[in-house]
């Protein structure tokens, strides 16, 4: 800061007001001693003695000056502190030294040093320069002599440029602002702010051009938007926000380091009531430039939707040729009786009259063949009535009462074919899997409707209940504005703030057009699943459903419950990147959950038609899981108790679903005896297949997966008790996915193992599903945030856009994690193709 002298003129006008103070009569300290720009003063005051300097200089048309005072006091006396007024054309600013902070549990911090830059003059439309005077009280209440210095200087890099760095030091008692005008052709900029060092702690604050400007530890929250910040800090400032196309950047250094995550310093613990000079001072760099252009929003909008309509395209193709081939098949007469999409003609008819008990199962006995009853003529209903009136309710009739009575003995067999767990009634089964679809699509509604209406409320928040109207002089009462802008506080919301592109209220757009992919994935995987709904209805219409034992049945009420979850998650995702932080991490992960959960269900349901779990159970379930998620997040964080209870509700929920998984649902813990039947029957299972049979399980393949898989899940559990990590909705989607992998590949490998062929287009899939996600997956922990950190922690890991200059590499991970659970869909659809020529009573169960 380098002063200059006063100019004659100013010099002049001072002498004129010393002399007309002298001629009023007042006494010797109210007469003006004119002051030098870089001369440093040193005097006494007490409570009979205080002295004024008057300071002037001439202000050039068009310029900004701004004025820097820098005072000392020898004094450590608090209850007689030296009090400074600076009196300026159109304001007051006053301090005291030692200057007194307050901190966390009442800590006081004492500065004897303090320098704070004036409200600088406006520009003054005149051609001509104005001449300005600045008074300088110094005053006392103490009855003794109390020493100090003043400077007072006028600062030369007060004005920051666009792409320039400047480099300054600021402490708590000395803090910084600086002013920026916007650029004709700039419209937004973002200000990042960096330093080699952590602590001390700062804040960095936007505010209008008032005065006077908030640049103290206890007032910077006043005006304006402000981050805390450790070593890096990003905010971006349009021009439409400031009428006056300009605004002050204020750095205050905190006196404590608690708010970005530090600890009170060892030194002074247990000094609460006076703490002196602390060395807290920070080297700062802040660099200005130009934000984004508005083309830029549009090429990223084509590129998104262009990128996913790419799909779209892809998939017309794909059917298109499908097309083809099957109308050549047809017009050859070697058409399968069902293949692909579900599509059957009528060029291999299947008898009615298949005998009964031909082949089902690996154990050849016509007793307990299980081979599937054909229904009389008289209950058969026509062809193609494959209607969902609600007189065909499961809970109206039972289609096959005799079931009841050798269920147990089929199932128990050490091999299972396809035929022995499919004996239901098509429809009543078809029927069972829709009520996934509608049951999911109540529970998207009652969900997502009252998150949207949250985010709403919580993003468009009325002028008038800014608190106190303290910041109403920028805003109108019609305006609505974004919640971080009315309180100003940018730590709410855990943003990527070097990639933060604002659009209207929305603080990072990019972050919400990057789920696109969600929702146009899981609609268009609605239309395949809906294209091989209706062919196979049609192909229904030709036959005799009775008869039709080919193939793994055809059920799509799952299938389309997952392409409805995908979409919600594209929704939620982007409601909860609306505002990201700790308290709705939950809106982001609710969904995947049941994602994986439906995929696994739809796995098992496969080769499982007749005994998987109903939509009911499932979802109850999925509520428990989303409650314990809810838990995780209050009480997850240090409280082991209830990692102690999780753990072991982990560990027997995986013990209990591999019995049912193991023994094919026919597992029931009763007895005559109540409780003591219980534990008997437990006991007895226990001895018979873990000892007696120790050496070779009856159902071998079914033991290895459920020992993979109790291991992989006690492990969770052990991490889970032993780590306790805070982000409990991540670690929880962590166990349904590898699951879920565990599951699929162990489905694969027994699929392979049973010489059955992969297709050309689930291998593709499988094959995309896997590069996909790998890429997915590096992008995903390429973290950018994180709400288990302080914000300004959390900035610390900010980085600029990858992708277009739009996007980061967090909406890279959306556009490829949409694409690879589009590729999983497809994957658990088109899986089994191959098997659509074979008999069911040849089809193993696994």
């Amino acid at each position: 800061m380098a002063g200059r002298a006063a100019p004659a003129a100013g010099a002049l006008l001072c002498a004129l007001l010393w002399a007309a103070a002298a001629a009023a009569g007042g006494g010797p300290g109210d007469n003006p001693a004119p002051g030098a720009f870089g001369h440093v003063y040193r005097g006494a005051v007490n409570i009979s003695a205080e002295r004024v300097y008057a300071f002037a200089y001439r202000s050039e048309p068009g310029q900004v000056d701004a004025v820097r005072v820098y005072v000392n006091s020898s004094s450590e006396n608090l209850q007689y502190p030296v009090l400074f007024v600076v009196r300026q054309q159109k304001g007051v600013l006053s301090w005291q030294v030692p200057l007194i902070f307050r901190g966390l549990y009442q800590r006081t911090y004492n500065y004897q040093e303090v320098s704070r830059t004036l409200c600088p003059t406006e520009p003054t439309p005149e051609t001509r320069p104005s001449d300005q005077i600045i008074f300088v009280d110094v005053a006392s209440m103490a009855p003794f002599n109390i020493a100090y210095e003043l400077l007072v200087t006028r600062l030369e890099n007060f004005q920051l440029e666009t792409n320039k760095a400047f480099n300054f030091t600021a402490s708590p008692s000395q803090p910084q602002y600086f002013l920026y005008k916007f650029p004709q052709d700039v419209d937004s900029v973002i200000i990042n702010v960096v330093s080699d060092a952590a602590y001390p702690c700062s804040v960095v604050s936007v505010q209008d051009i008032v005065c006077p400007v908030y640049d103290l530890d206890h007032n910077v929250e006043f005006n304006g938007v402000y981050q805390s910040m450790t070593k890096q800090a990003a905010i971006t400032v349009q021009r439409k926000d400031f009428p006056g196309e300009q605004f002050f950047v204020v750095f205050v250094i905190k006196p404590e380091d608690y708010a970005c995550g530090g600890s009170v310093p060892s030194s002074i613990h247990g000094n609460v009531n006076r703490t002196w000079n602390l060395q807290r001072t920070k080297n700062l760099q802040v660099t200005i430039v130009p934000s984004i252009k508005k083309s830029v929003y549009v090429q990223a909008m084509f590129f998104s939707f262009l990128g996913f309509l790419s799909f779209y395209l892809g998939s017309v193709i794909v059917a298109f040729v499908h097309y083809i081939r099957v109308q050549r098949k047809a017009s050859a007469g070697r058409l399968s009786p069902e293949h692909g999409s579900g599509m059957m003609t009528s060029s291999h008819p299947i008898s009615a009259s298949t005998p009964e008990g031909s082949s089902y199962g690996a154990i050849d006995e016509s007793s307990s063949s299980g081979g599937r009853q054909l229904s009389s003529p008289e209950r058969r209903p026509p062809a193609g009535s494959d209607t969902d009136s609600s007189v065909e309710e499961e809970s109206d009739f039972d289609t096959m009462p005799e079931i009841e009575s050798d269920k147990n003995i089929i199932r128990t067999k050490v091999f299972l074919y396809l035929s022995d767990l499919s004996r239901k009634d098509r429809r009543i089964v078809s029927k069972k899997y829709k009520i996934y679809f509608w049951n999911i699509i109540t529970i998207a509604v009652f969900y997502a409707l009252p998150v949207i209406q949250l985010v709403i409320t919580y993003q468009t928040m009325s002028a008038s209940r800014s608190a106190g109207g303290v910041r109403a002089h920028n805003v109108s009462s019609e305006d609505c504005y974004q919640v971080v802008n009315v309180t100003g506080n940018q730590d709410i919301c855990y943003y990527n703030f070097l990639c933060a592109h604002p659009l209207g209220v929305l603080s990072a757009f990019n972050n919400i057009l990057s789920n696109v992919g969600h929702m146009m994935l899981g609609f268009l995987f609605l239309l395949i699943v809906l294209r091989r709904d209706i062919l196979h209805r049609r192909a229904m219409e030709m036959k005799d459903i009775y008869t039709l034992d080919y193939g793994i049945p055809k059920h799509f009420g799952l299938f389309y419950a997952m392409a409805i979850a995908l979409m919600m998650e594209g929704v939620l995702s982007a409601c909860y990147h609306v505002c990201p932080n700790y308290s709705n991490f939950q809106f982001d992960t609710s969904f995947m959950y049941m994602i994986a959960g439906l995929c696994m269900l739809k796995l098992y349901q496969t080769r499982h038609p007749d005994i998987n779990a109903s939509a009911y159970s499932a979802y109850a379930s999925f509520a428990v899981v989303i409650s314990l998620a809810v838990l995780g997040v209050v009480f997850g964080k240090n409280d082991v108790w209830f990692w102690v209870i999780f753990s072991m509700i982990h560990v027997l929920a995986s013990l209990a679903l591999s019995t049912q998984i193991y023994y094919m649902g026919r597992f029931k813990i009763d007895g005559p005896d109540s409780d003591v039947g219980m534990f008997r029957r437990a006991v007895m299972v226990l001895y018979t297949d873990c000892i007696q049979q120790c050496s070779r399980p009856m159902y071998m393949d079914r033991m290895v997966l459920l020992i993979v898989g109790n291991l992989v899940n006690w492990s969770f559990a052990i991490f889970g008790l032993v780590y306790r990590p805070r982000d409990f909705a991540s670690y929880i989607l962590g166990i349904f996915i590898c699951n879920l992998l565990l599951y699929l590949a162990f489905y694969i490998i027994m699929k392979l193992r049973s010489s059955e062929k992969l297709l050309p287009i689930p291998m593709f899939c499988i094959v995309a599903t896997a590069v996909v996600w790998a890429a997915a997956l590096y992008f995903f922990f390429q973290t950018l945030s994180s709400w288990e950190e302080t914000p300004a922690e959390s900035r610390e890991k900010n980085r600029p856009c990858i992708l277009l200059g739009f996007f980061d590499d967090h909406d890279v991970w959306h556009f490829l994690s949409a694409a690879a659970l589009f590729f999983s869909f497809l994957v658990l659809l088109t899986l089994d193709d191959d098997l659509d020529t074979v008999r069911r009573d040849k089809i193993p169960v696994f």
